[in-house]
């Protein structure tokens, strides 16, 4: 009886800590507190997005009634670390619980050398922008339990100071390649960017921040609007439409010719390269004729390309192929003069760093 207390008490508790709003869901040139100067907004700024303290009482330069008064209006923590998992690969990710409780991922990498092979402190951050995915990609764990909601633009951004936090030290560059289709979530995503990159925010350059998308044409057209030098990246996975369908459902929406019109436009209107990410699956989507086909298709886009090893998900049937046959592909590409080709061996593998399953794994623990 005791137990069951505490635990209706810390429902209680946390369903009153969701009835206030979470402050960084809005950019601070909108913050407007009435009675409170400026430069009192100012210091409040400071502490977050410089100092990355979200705990309104260790503000120590701000009055106590104004701490208590914003303690009222506000919170600060977006989530909570749950789990963290490390890598022997100098990977991490983390198990996030949200203030309703939903869970996403995040992941930080270390890059390992630099150009000149010496060993590379350089921090990328892979961030998730919804609880989920509606999309069903085939490869992917994000979408086995379907889409929760999106993440607000605060829930963003979190996960950006929390990891940063953890690194104790900034974090260079973001790939929003975690949970979710980033582009379905423009409207949380795009003020998102607005705090990244301002040098009152997180001040990180906009060369730094990729996007990637499974094709949402008229989103990509979208995109292209923004005013800031993003990186694009493409989930492309197949050569064809017949075997890209396999793999990313949103082909049959979007077809790869349709979604190479919209990537044309973009790069015509950005003046960029964008990547064409290619997740290569046994006996799927690995033989000649798609490597063949990809090389193409980055003549055409004057387009990167990185292939990427499948990394293992629980309960799907795909696997990655051998090396060999991985190296066979890579040369393939390159022998049909794709501008620029990378293989990726994915960090992470003993981890679990594919998106959404130590998600997966918790959901179920808990279930």
């Amino acid at each position: 009886m005791l137990h069951c207390n505490k635990w209706i008490l810390r429902i209680t508790l946390w369903n009153l800590k969701l009835n206030k709003p979470l402050l960084i869901d809005h950019s601070f040139e909108d913050w407007d507190w009435e009675g409170v100067p400026n430069f009192r907004m100012e210091q409040v700024r400071d502490w977050i997005f410089e100092k990355g303290q979200l705990d309104w009482g260790k503000m120590s330069n701000l009055p106590k009634s104004l701490k208590e008064k914003l303690t009222e209006r506000y919170d600060l923590v977006p989530m909570k670390i749950m789990r963290v998992q490390g890598s022997k690969d100098t990977t991490q990710k983390f198990l996030w619980r949200l203030r309703d409780h939903q869970l996403i991922e995040s992941v930080l990498i270390r890059a390992n050398q630099d150009a000149l092979g010496n060993r590379s402190s350089r921090l990328t951050l892979c961030v998730s922008t919804q609880v989920g995915c509606a999309l069903g990609c085939k490869f992917c764990a994000s979408g086995l339990d379907g889409l929760k909601r999106n993440l607000t633009t605060g829930e963003i951004v979190g996960q950006i100071l929390l990891a940063r936090k953890e690194a104790g030290r900034r974090i260079d560059n973001l790939v929003f390649m975690g949970m979710g289709e980033p582009l379905a979530n423009l409207r949380a995503l795009l003020p998102a960017l607005d705090q990244i990159l301002s040098p009152r925010g997180l001040g990180i350059g906009a060369r730094h921040l990729t996007l990637s998308t499974s094709g949402l044409v008229p989103k990509i057209l979208e995109l292209a609007k923004y005013p800031a030098q993003i990186r694009l990246a493409i989930s492309l996975h197949g050569g064809d439409n017949e075997t890209r369908r396999k793999i990313m459902p949103i082909n049959d929406r979007y077809p790869i010719e349709e979604l190479f019109k919209a990537c044309e436009k973009f790069i015509e209107k950005r003046r960029k390269m964008i990547t064409l990410e290619y997740i290569l699956i046994e006996n799927l989507n690995d033989d000649l004729q798609q490597a063949e086909l990809l090389a193409t298709h980055a003549r055409r886009l004057n387009a990167k390309i990185n292939l990427i090893p499948y990394n293992q998900v629980d309960g799907l049937e795909w696997r990655r192929p051998t090396l060999p046959r991985i190296r066979a592909f890579q040369k393939k590409v390159e022998q049909g003069k794709a501008p620029k080709v990378t293989l990726r061996m994915e960090k992470g593998h003993d981890i679990e760093a594919a998106c959404g399953q130590l998600r997966l794994q918790e959901s179920s623990n808990l279930s």
